[in-house]
């Protein structure tokens, strides 16, 4: 394991002397959250941790691995991400704090995973070996819907975690105002508003079992469909950014090479 990442630590000193100094930052910063993590008995904290410096070498292996090469700037701002989404969201609580932390990180992610997609078809492009060649436009579509698939497929496992572990990573919320037509008295497809919500009460059980009563001051609790649809939204928005911003680099590279940040690309292997 030492030696592993020891490959790693030269691969950077090597190959990403730019990002050297971030990967070993955030490196040390997880590790001492680790350790203090580790002294409070957080157990999730510390899988969180241990997670997190797993996905730091994930530049490393898509590197070696796949002979793919991350730009200096795409492979900061991705440990970056997974720091800030890991450590400072869930266990730094930024996501609470911090209300537009989550939104943040969601429209990044669309961005990234349109560049992902982008280059993955990029690459298939320029192989002479394939027989097919997309045009610009269908490119950027391809990047554009792949980003979209990751969104949705991210959705998918927090409404499976939240439903089978209890956990909230959709982040309920509270609502002022509801237009229902379950609400309709005479069961018409009719909606019934009702604005300016006081408060909620809800009538339950605790988990040992004991009645207990919860009110809710200015408004209901939306149970995540507020967060999955701002999530999928702001992760459309960095898609189309992307997405069109690599449709005009495809058509004139040397123009638009600021793109070049945010694209992988196949490593040429030495001879």
């Amino acid at each position: 394991m030492f030696q592993f990442f020891k490959q790693i630590r030269e691969f950077y000193r090597e190959n990403k002397k730019s990002t050297f100094w971030v990967y070993i930052t955030l490196r040390v910063l997880v590790i001492i959250c680790l350790v203090l993590q580790l002294l409070q008995g957080n157990w999730d904290s510390v899988f969180l941790c241990v997670l997190t410096l797993i996905l730091f070498t994930l530049p490393y292996l898509i590197d070696r691995r796949l002979h793919i090469s991350l730009p200096n700037v795409l492979e900061a701002i991705i440990l970056l991400f997974i720091f800030s989404a890991e450590i400072l969201g869930e266990i730094q609580n930024f996501y609470g704090i911090f209300h537009y932390w989550d939104t943040i990180l969601h429209t990044l992610n669309g961005f990234l995973c349109a560049a992902i997609g982008f280059s993955m078809i990029d690459i298939l492009n320029q192989n002479e070996k394939l027989s097919f060649h997309l045009s610009p436009i269908f490119v950027a579509i391809v990047a554009f819907c792949f980003s979209m698939t990751i969104g949705v497929l991210w959705e998918f496992f927090e409404f499976g975690a939240d439903t089978l572990l209890q956990t909230d990573m959709q982040k309920d919320r509270i609502v002022s105002s509801i237009s229902s037509v379950a609400l309709n008295p005479d069961e018409k497809n009719i909606p019934v508003k009702i604005e300016d919500i006081e408060k909620t009460m809800i009538y339950g059980n605790d988990a040992q079992g004991n009645a207990m009563v919860t009110t809710i001051q200015n408004g209901y609790l939306d149970i995540g469909i507020i967060d999955t649809m701002k999530d999928l939204l702001v992760n459309f928005i960095g898609a189309l950014v992307f997405s069109i911003l690599g449709l005009f680099y495809i058509k004139n590279r040397n123009k638009y090479k600021f793109a070049e940040n945010f694209i992988p690309k196949l490593r040429r292997k030495k001879a």
